[in-house]
């Protein structure tokens, strides 16, 4: 997801929520109870004293790249892009950012491209996730492959310069093209252009949370943003367990995750805690590559929906195993209000 400027905000974040599928269905039975609500504001330090997590690994990928932001301000993208490349330096976390290249001219265009050179300096790959953000169920396969080729003019030549190869694309949304041709016409072209596709196999809707914690900080609001990152870091590490053992239930052992994340000030001020959730859960960040190397990555994805949906999901379809939907906890309801009450501003 991402908080394009001007216009664009509403129209991407209302594609996000038609996501019908399981979790929200069972959503409708078993969510929204008060419990759970207020257990998502328990303190990140209630799984002190829990039994140690079976050791995993996890690649760090974000989205929407050179940053995304409540407000056009040039100088809030570039503290946010130093800050969090500052973190995962400080970790030593490998990690890849995903480029909407639409999003240089929202700006400064200098100062943007500034940013992708940032992350190459920093040691870390760029993707290519479209120009604009856009839907292939809005512009069709032709169109699609078009904003995908738009993507790279930038970012590819920025790439081999660092003596790097742009192999790795990210849907936007995770919407991979529907029906069945137009999902092929785009996995064709991928393929024939050299790019590999970048799955997710831990999403904790860090988007939601990422707005509302920009307009703390913007207004000067620090307890605000920190009860907002407190509940993210929270929520977060209760999702990444369910996302565990969503993977236990389908290949009967952890996986070798791919997190997604998004290039936002939210993250950037949460890489400390979120550096702590992984140690706790005996999670090692390592690059999308390597991750990419488990044999689960060879699981057939024959998912052809409209829905953008993550690859848990598009497996427990082809293996024909339920995930633990019942378990599932969506973002906090203050939360989804607080991100209603802006984006509908």
């Amino acid at each position: 997801m991402s908080f394009h400027l001007s216009g664009s905000i509403v129209q991407n974040f209302k594609v996000r929520f038609p996501r019908l599928s399981s979790r929200f269905r069972i959503k409708a039975l078993a969510a929204g109870t008060a419990a759970v609500v207020l257990a998502a504001f328990a303190p990140v330090s209630a799984h002190a004293g829990a039994p140690k997590a079976p050791r995993a690994s996890v690649a760090l990928t974000f989205d929407d790249l050179p940053g995304i932001v409540l407000k056009p301000e040039q100088g809030y993208v570039d503290e946010t892009n130093e800050k969090l490349l500052e973190r995962l330096h400080h970790y030593h976390f490998p990690a890849i950012g995903f480029v909407n290249e639409g999003k240089l001219d929202e700006i400064v265009r200098e100062r943007q491209i500034a940013n992708l050179e940032r992350w190459i300096k920093a040691g870390h790959d760029l993707g290519n996730h479209t120009f604009s953000h856009g839907s292939p169920n809005a512009l069709g396969a032709e169109g699609y492959i078009a904003d995908i080729a738009r993507g790279e003019r930038v970012i590819r030549p920025m790439m081999e310069k660092a003596h790097r190869r742009l192999q790795w694309f990210r849907h936007p949304y995770l919407e991979t093209g529907s029906p069945a041709a137009v999902k092929d016409r785009i996995d064709a072209w991928l393929t024939a252009h050299g790019y590999r596709i970048a799955p997710v196999t831990i999403d904790c809707d860090d988007w939601e949370f990422a707005e509302p914690y920009d307009e703390a900080v913007m207004t000067g609001n620090k307890a605000q943003a920190e009860r907002i990152r407190n509940v993210y870091l929270a929520y977060t590490e209760r999702t990444i367990g369910w996302y565990r053992k969503g993977a236990r239930v389908l290949f009967g052992r952890d996986i070798s995750y791919v997190m997604l994340l998004h290039d936002t000030r939210l993250n950037a001020d949460s890489l400390d805690g979120l550096a702590a959730i992984f140690k706790r859960q005996n999670m090692k960040p390592v690059a999308l590559d390597k991750a990419m190397r488990d044999p689960a990555y060879k699981t057939p994805d024959g998912y052809q929906g409209k829905d953008g949906i993550e690859w848990l999901e598009r497996w427990s379809l082809a293996l024909h195993k339920d995930l633990p939907w019942n378990e599932y906890e969506e973002v906090p309801k203050p939360i989804s209000e607080e991100y209603n009450k802006l984006d509908n501003r």
